[in-house]
């Protein structure tokens, strides 16, 4: 396939208008403004991040404008996208834009920010909060009250009898002026934030009378739908040491292996197909997530940083090469109640939050004494070892 058929199809969801609509104007070889947007919430960004990042790098290198936004204004309102709760607190423009420090720097393992077509680094509070009590108004007038709730998460919050606050509902009203302060053409982001790009697609309309398209791509996610990412405890830091980086990788279940293969690498499809033919056939996984996590940590590093990194994993894992007398220990009496597997993941710090300990188990990614372990209901006891990718405890009395 040739690059723009590339652009709009590899590891994209949705477009809107159309495919067809974009597709027309890009081959008519119009230049696009587009961008992408980044709340600072945390101070890592992570690969599912890196998902969309690895489309702006494309856009970039047709030569098209690209905008890294940073939300510190968004940021502000607090994002309600596939939260089931309401935050129970709202940052300040300057924690957020403390937070966005590194963001650049990690960001720049991706697309360009300097050379040929640098990508633009702007900060949206720059325009936000300079709005007026009549400019914010005339946004609104765009909106139905019916329109906003009819978010998923809204209906979803009103059945469990859960606050949605005013703050969180003006969110997407924010981040559609986005698109008219910047004056751009495309907007790209996560298919969870549909909802927000869509709006700012009406507001271009409404407020400029002109066409703003919206690319939605995939979330990362493992065969079962289970998210990769800071929410779910299982986020991998772009910028994680080589060794901690190839092992978290290797720690992921085996159905997160095409997913990942298809959305943060260039390998070509029928490549794809044929690894996944044949872990259907029951071939053993392992060889293609060590590619994997190989070329993830070359593509974010350097090949002689994969290199090692992989060296190192397959010293201390593959090869049982566990030294039990320089293990983390971990008391039984130090766990709150039973030593379940879930507890002892919990309670050394393996993982945040027991949830994660059950998908874990589940995705086959959890060893004892070695061995694979097959359920959650496991208990331990003193002298047994646990591992978890390059992270393992061993259990004391």
């Amino acid at each position: 396939m040739d690059s723009i058929t590339h652009l709009l199809t590899r590891g994209v969801d949705t477009i809107y208008p159309s495919r067809e609509a974009l597709e027309k104007v890009l081959r008519s070889g119009k230049k696009l403004r587009l961008y992408q947007g980044f709340d600072p919430t945390g101070t890592q960004l992570h690969i599912g991040h890196a998902v969309a990042m690895r489309k702006l790098r494309e856009w970039q290198d047709l030569g098209h404008h690209v905008i890294f936004l940073i939300g510190d204004g968004t940021g502000q309102a607090g994002d309600p996208s596939g939260k089931m709760k309401a935050r129970g607190k709202f940052m300040s423009r300057e924690e957020l834009r403390a937070n966005a420090v590194d963001y650049v720097k990690q960001a720049g393992k991706i697309v360009r920010f300097d050379g040929d077509n640098p990508v633009e680094i702007l900060y949206n509070s720059d325009w936000l909060n300079k709005l007026t009590l009549v400019d914010i108004l005339n946004i609104a007038q765009n909106f139905s009250v019916q329109q906003l709730i009819e978010r998923d998460m809204y209906q979803e919050r009103m059945k469990r009898g859960e606050t949605i606050n005013l703050r969180e509902f003006m969110y997407p009203l924010l981040q559609g002026y986005d698109s008219v302060a910047m004056n751009v053409d495309v907007e790209m982001g996560g298919t969870d934030q549909a909802f927000n790009m869509l709006a700012g697609r009406q507001l271009v309309s409404a407020m400029q009378g002109r066409e703003k398209f919206v690319m939605t791509v995939p979330l990362l996610a493992d065969a079962k739908g289970v998210k990769i990412g800071k929410t779910e405890g299982n986020a991998i830091g772009l910028t994680d040491a080589p060794s901690d980086f190839f092992g978290k990788i290797m720690s992921l279940g085996d159905d997160a292996i095409i997913p990942c293969f298809t959305l943060l690498t260039d390998l070509p499809d029928d490549e794809i197909t044929t690894m996944k033919t044949a872990m259907e056939v029951g071939e053993n996984p392992m060889a293609f997530k060590k590619l994997l996590a190989f070329e993830l940590t070359k593509q974010f590093n350097t090949e002689k940083d994969a290199k090692e990194a992989q060296k190192e994993f397959e010293t201390r894992f593959q090869k049982k090469d566990l030294d039990a007398s320089t293990l983390p220990q971990l008391s039984l009496h130090n766990l709150k109640t039973s030593a379940t597997i879930v507890e002892v993941l919990v309670g050394a710090g393996i993982v945040s939050s027991r949830s994660e300990a059950k998908r874990q188990v589940e995705q086959h990614a959890v060893k004892i004494n070695g061995k694979l372990v097959q359920t959650y209901k496991d208990t331990l006891h003193a002298g047994d070892t646990v591992e978890l990718g390059r992270k393992a405890v061993k259990i004391i009395k």
